[in-house]
């Protein structure tokens, strides 16, 4: 039995990315945006996969977390941000639009504008460009992955460009978990031993990734608008992959403010695989 790994295919796990294509080609991946790979896995169509840190919380009860692994920021994270035309503190019943492609930003958003700006704006949730990054119908929109990279690196004129890591920062004094990795609890179960070894695989290949960053990053310079050192000081620098003790108190407490807000039903207990 080969099982079936989602991957988030943005630029913040490029070295994983890359140490799939060269270091565990054996591996079968399914490729997709959060949002997608959310859905594959709850319905079983994929067996391990990583996912919005939030999608966690709603699925809780069918998952385990892999040890080690997570896509987390200290503070400013560059990759997701509020573009709005007028300054944070003024948004007050603004319609702001969501992307859809990630949940755990979304309620990221909402738990930032309520806690620290005390504002209630009318949520839409549609395509969202780098090209046309707000409709002139709203005040605000959320990017996410590498839109919101090429936003941050590239700001447009007439825009306030705010990003998540850091007002989560303020607000909190915390880092951020942005993505876990997880695997069905019945695949686990049933499937101990190819489950074993397929972690070991992607933590592998994970290595593999980061060890040959570099190599990883010239693979996807003539695809992406932005430059060795951009990508460089991103990956590593501003983007981290350790899932250590203070992301899970971080994480924890995200979960916890969500619910507050009522953005999850309940906050999960973190339940690990056991490995």
């Amino acid at each position: 039995m080969i099982p079936k790994i989602g991957h988030i295919n943005f630029l913040n796990v490029l070295p994983l990315n890359y140490g799939y294509q060269h270091a565990a080609q054996d591996l079968q991946i399914v490729y997709g945006v959060p949002t997608f790979l959310n859905g594959e896995l709850k319905a079983g169509r994929i067996d391990i996969s990583n996912i919005s840190s939030i999608e966690y919380a709603r699925q809780s009860e069918e998952l385990l977390i892999l040890p080690k692994i997570c896509v987390r920021a200290d503070e400013d994270v560059t990759s997701i941000v509020l573009v709005s035309r007028k300054p944070i503190e003024q948004i007050r019943d603004d319609k702001v639009i969501l992307t859809s492609k990630s949940a755990t930003a979304q309620r990221l958003l909402k738990i930032i504008l309520h806690d620290s700006y005390d504002a209630a704006p009318n949520y839409e949730t549609r395509t969202v460009t780098v090209e046309n990054p707000v409709d002139e119908d709203a005040t605000a929109a959320l990017l996410i992955g590498d839109d919101a990279l090429y936003i941050y690196l590239h700001r447009p004129k007439n825009f306030y460009i705010y990003d998540l890591g850091k007002e989560w920062h303020k607000l909190t004094g915390r880092q951020m978990v942005y993505a876990l990795w997880a695997v069905k609890k019945k695949f686990a179960a049933e499937n101990p031993d190819i489950f074993k070894a397929t972690y070991e695989k992607i933590l592998r290949a994970f290595e593999f990734g980061i060890e040959h960053k570099a190599d990883a990053i010239k693979s996807v310079l003539d695809k992406k608008p932005f430059t060795f050192e951009e990508l460089d000081k991103y990956l590593g620098g501003v983007i981290k992959w350790n899932l250590t003790a203070e992301a899970l108190d971080a994480l924890k407490l995200y979960y916890k403010k969500a619910h507050d807000l009522k953005l999850i039903e309940r906050e999960p207990d973190l339940q690990f695989a056991d490995i």
